[in-house]
């Protein structure tokens, strides 16, 4: 049987987010400690399918299309890198194309040229630059049919919790 014991631990945290984490403990009338745990089980849940090696390629695509611009600055990751957590050992044709990862890494950083690159894919000019990068992304890897196109009905989703991917075990 699986040892459910908690354990504690450390963290150092800046004094602004001890701040925040005390305010949305007495706003709830909870302890800070839950609100910690909360964060942290929201974002595991965001990112689940980082903790799957064997979710590669286009299928990594959804989850790096709603959170890859707070991953890319947090962990100042690079298109280098995100080719690597993307690609590295996945068949050519589940593989995702170098220009496109570089746009995944540019989507946290310049706006303006990721909205001229996007354009060029023909994405519309009225939508933020991140929604045309999900939508392309989308589109071109998730729901594209063997011509190229996106398959008849389909429509890109607009939330990675849409977008049916492998389940990932978690430990309660």
């Amino acid at each position: 049987m699986a040892d459910l014991r908690r354990q504690a631990v450390s963290i150092r945290l800046a004094n602004a987010d001890i701040r925040n984490i005390k305010r949305f403990a007495k706003r709830l009338g909870v302890r800070d400690s839950d609100i910690v745990r909360f964060a942290i089980k929201s974002t595991f849940n965001r990112l689940a399918p980082l903790c799957d090696p064997s979710i590669r390629g286009r299928s990594l695509l959804p989850v790096l299309a709603e959170a890859g611009d707070e991953l890319i600055r947090h962990f100042e990751l690079d298109a280098f890198q995100l080719e690597v957590l993307i690609n590295d050992q996945v068949d050519v044709k589940e593989q995702v194309a170098r220009e496109d990862i570089v746009l995944l890494a540019m989507s946290s950083l310049r706006q303006d040229y990721l909205r001229m690159r996007l354009n060029e894919e023909g994405q519309t000019r009225d939508a933020t630059s991140a929604d045309s990068l999900r939508r392309y992304l989308y589109e071109k890897y998730l729901y594209a049919d063997a011509n190229g196109g996106r398959a008849a009905g389909q429509e890109a989703p607009a939330r990675v919790d849409a977008v049916p991917t492998k389940p990932v075990p978690t430990a309660s």
